[in-house]
């Protein structure tokens, strides 16, 4: 681990660690925490860390999940493209996740007393692994931490979809349809799994700009690990070109910058990033 990671542990984690054991201990009951952060901002490495952090630090059962693994199968977006728009068999955006499995789940974790199934997307395949190879874990937990890059993410204002923001929706949703369709699944379904969250972690990017140069670089790191044969041969063709990255990106260029700008006064703890996703400060814009 490079020793500015480690500084940044020292420095941010653990103080956070340290205050969410704190709530717990407080609340004597299972804290839902939601993390927000673009793609390429380091969400999963903080979930999963914070995780390490209360078991190991603080004695607390302590579980984290991505929402990636609640896509929709497959199947159930193929449908949706069909019936709805194209864009929708894409996943990634509002609308290509099965929320009520995800709160479902998030229900579990805090209430059973027996062994709850984790759900498993294999993004290789684009598909859900089988339920007979989804993780079990024993609840109830006394942390659960869910990160998303559209976890928390408000809906926007019928006038502010109005304009196409790139290239991809001025051509392929000319009328909108894709993301009135979008926005309306958060209005709906996921606000049921916002008003479940107890606290909000937000990792902010300086820009989508900044984003979109992050995302290159995670596949750039992909396509020397192939070459130097750490993966097998087959997954070759996973590897996007810079084209296809930047066509990729913009399915999700339109929630990532209304997130950036509407959702810092709307967590518990903020953490800004700089260019290289280095945190340069905290806050709590909410009461906590």
């Amino acid at each position: 681990m490079p020793l500015s990671f480690l500084k940044t542990i020292d420095a941010w984690y653990m103080p956070l660690a340290e205050r969410l054991s704190k709530h717990q201990a407080a609340a004597s009951r299972t804290l839902l925490i939601g993390v927000n952060g673009s793609q390429g901002s380091g969400k999963s490495t903080l979930a999963a860390l914070l995780t390490q952090l209360l078991v190991e630090n603080f004695g607390l059962k302590a579980i984290d999940l991505s929402i990636d693994d609640f896509y929709l199968t497959r199947q159930s977006r193929l449908l949706l493209a069909k019936q709805i728009h194209p864009l929708l068999e894409t996943r990634g955006v509002p609308g290509t996740h099965d929320v009520s499995l995800l709160c479902k789940t998030l229900q579990q974790l805090t209430r059973e007393n027996r062994a709850v199934s984790i759900p498993r997307f294999d993004k290789a395949c684009d598909d859900r692994y089988p339920e007979s190879e989804w993780d079990k874990v024993s609840a109830p937990f006394d942390v659960v931490i869910v990160e998303g890059w559209c976890l928390g993410t408000p809906a926007q204002t019928d006038e502010e979809l109005h304009k196409a923001v790139n290239d991809l929706e001025a051509r392929e949703d000319p009328d909108g349809s894709w993301r009135r369709y979008v926005n309306e699944q958060i209005k709906g379904r996921y606000q049921d799994l916002y008003q479940m969250m107890n606290f909000w972690i937000m990792l902010q990017a300086p820009s989508f700009e900044h984003v979109y140069r992050w995302r290159l670089e995670q596949e750039e790191k992909l396509a020397e690990k192939l070459l130097q044969g750490e993966q097998e041969n087959s997954s070759r063709n996973r590897v996007m070109t810079a084209t296809q990255i930047n066509r990729f990106i913009q399915h999700y260029q339109r929630l990532t910058e209304h997130a950036l700008k509407q959702l810092p006064g709307r967590v518990h703890y903020r953490f800004s990033l700089d260019a290289d996703r280095q945190i340069v400060a905290c806050d709590e814009p909410l009461p906590v």
